[in-house]
C-alpha cells in the first residue's frame, strides 16, 4: 500500500508563496505521474498540476506562471510552489501520485491540505 503524506498548507495574504510537499512511503516500483488537484467549497475538484516522470508538466490555465510543480524522485516527492496567491486560489489541495508497486498499478491520494489566500 502506498501512503502519502503532504504539508505546506497555511493561511496567506494575497500576492504572497507557500510550497506544497507530498512524500510517498510504501513499496514502490516506479512513478508515472504526481499531480496536484484543489477543491473549493461548493465546486468540483480540480486538476492543478502534473509532472510526468520524464519531466513533463501541464498546468491549468489560471495558475500559469504563477505555480511551479516539480519532483523529487530519489525521495518520492512532488512538490508545488505557489508564488502571487490569489483569494481564488482557496482550497483544499490534494496530491495523487500514480504509479507501480510490486506488480500492481495504483493511484494513491494525500489526505489535502488547507490553502487560505486572504488579507
Amino acid at each position: 500500500q502506498v501512503h502519502l503524506v503532504e504539508s505546506g498548507g497555511g493561511l496567506v495574504q494575497p500576492g504572497g508563496s507557500l510550497r506544497l510537499s507530498c512524500a510517498a512511503s510504501g513499496i514502490i516500483s516506479s512513478i508515472y505521474v504526481m499531480g496536484w488537484y484543489r477543491q473549493a467549497p461548493g465546486k468540483q475538484r480540480e486538476l492543478v498540476a502534473t509532472i510526468a516522470s520524464g519531466g513533463l508538466t501541464k498546468y491549468v490555465d489560471s495558475v500559469k506562471g504563477r505555480f511551479t510543480i516539480s519532483r523529487e524522485n530519489v525521495k518520492n516527492t512532488v512538490y508545488l510552489q505557489m508564488n502571487s496567491l490569489k483569494p481564488e486560489d482557496t482550497a483544499v489541495y490534494l496530491c495523487n501520485i500514480q504509479g507501480v508497486a510490486f506488480t500492481s498499478s495504483f493511484s494513491s491520494w494525500g489526505q489535502g491540505t488547507q490553502v487560505t489566500v486572504s488579507s
